[in-house]
């Protein structure tokens, strides 16, 4: 089934990652940036210059989430705010039957992320998340090899997010706070390789962890994890997240099985049989996990959006629907209580 209509956007925040949003809208196919909104109307007028210079079309600049709610050209709003503005956001767009295209996380806690998938469902709009980590070609093939069954049963994961943010990056008010951001480094940087994890694991079941504050950054929340995991079909697993690891590293995902190990790191999956072959996929891109965290192609952010568009236009779930969020937020929130309680924590099955 095919798209015939080009879809008309409105993206809210102006923020680091809506230039990127703003980049991958002007290559997207099927799509169009019809305006930006945000709380610094200087910050959207801005940006809507950039963009229509980029794109070659006028975008224009709305003054408030009512008037993109009562625009009846606008389709989809891409939502690329701070957590803690998206309950607010979402309620008026989905009632006027806006599609919500939403930069992780859903929401602060997996309370609020709950909610949100709530409200588009009770409105019968689409809610796609942007995990992009799932659109890269490397992720893809290594979940049609996981789906296959042709690497045998999963015995251990191993997740890692060595990243590094210097404290400027910190400077800003309210990040790595929980009133804004919900947490540090495990809800803002390392859910990506959480959610891909999820996706090709499967659910954890038990978790014991520790988080702290490292001695280079001042900040709320935590800025290094360490946890074992244990998951529903056995497995076992670790994961580390930082980002005081001077000068940072690409994340990595390897998940060893019967008869192979997958290794997927900074967009190339390898894949070492036990027989002795072994197999290469993908091309290897930045991952922002140095000091500049704006460091990726926009390619794989172009992917999610032409995804979410033809899923809209098709009626077809997106490759990352609201509710297939939530097992992230259900892992980060069960490693924050086993931090502070010492003690293991179950999830719910």
């Amino acid at each position: 089934m095919t798209q015939s209509k080009t879809l008309q956007v409105a993206l809210i925040g102006a923020g680091m990652v809506a230039k990127t949003h703003v980049a991958a809208l002007a290559e997207a196919r099927g799509v169009n940036l019809r305006g930006i909104a945000s709380r610094s109307g200087t910050s959207a007028a801005r940006l809507a210059a950039e963009a229509t210079e980029l794109t070659g079309a006028a975008v224009r600049t709305y003054g408030s989430v009512a008037e993109i709610a009562a625009d009846g050209a606008v389709d989809i709003a891409v939502i690329v705010t701070p957590p803690d503005a998206r309950a607010d956001l979402i309620r008026p767009l989905a009632a006027a039957g806006k599609h919500i295209l939403l930069e992780k996380p859903v929401g602060r806690t997996a309370a609020e992320a709950r909610e949100v998938v709530a409200v588009a469902e009770a409105a019968g709009v689409q809610l796609g998340i942007v995990f992009q980590h799932r659109m890269r070609a490397a992720s893809q093939k290594a979940a049609e090899l996981v789906a296959s069954g042709a690497l045998g049963g999963l015995g251990l994961v191993e997740i890692a997010v060595p990243w590094w943010r210097d404290q400027a990056y910190y400077d800003e008010p309210g990040r790595g706070s929980y009133a804004r951001d919900g947490g540090g480094v495990l809800i803002n940087q390392a859910i990506h390789t959480i959610d891909l994890a999820l996706s090709l694991a499967g659910p954890v079941r038990r978790v014991r962890a520790m988080a702290r504050t490292s001695r280079f950054h001042a900040m709320e929340a935590e800025d290094f994890v360490v946890a074992g995991l244990e998951f529903d079909g056995g497995a076992l697993g670790s994961l580390t997240a930082s980002t005081a690891s001077f000068p940072g590293r690409p994340e990595t995902l390897t998940l060893h099985f019967d008869r192979a190990s997958l290794h997927l790191a900074s967009g190339v999956l390898q894949l070492d049989w036990r027989d002795g072959r072994s197999e290469r996929f993908g091309e290897t891109g930045g991952t922002g996990g140095t000091s500049d965290p704006m460091a990726f192609t926009h390619a794989w952010h172009q992917a999610v959006i032409e995804d979410f568009t033809h899923a809209v236009s098709t009626g077809r779930a997106p490759v990352c629907p609201g509710g297939a969020a939530l097992p992230s937020h259900d892992l980060i929130e069960a490693i924050t209580r086993s931090a502070q309680s010492g003690a293991a924590e179950e999830l719910a099955a």
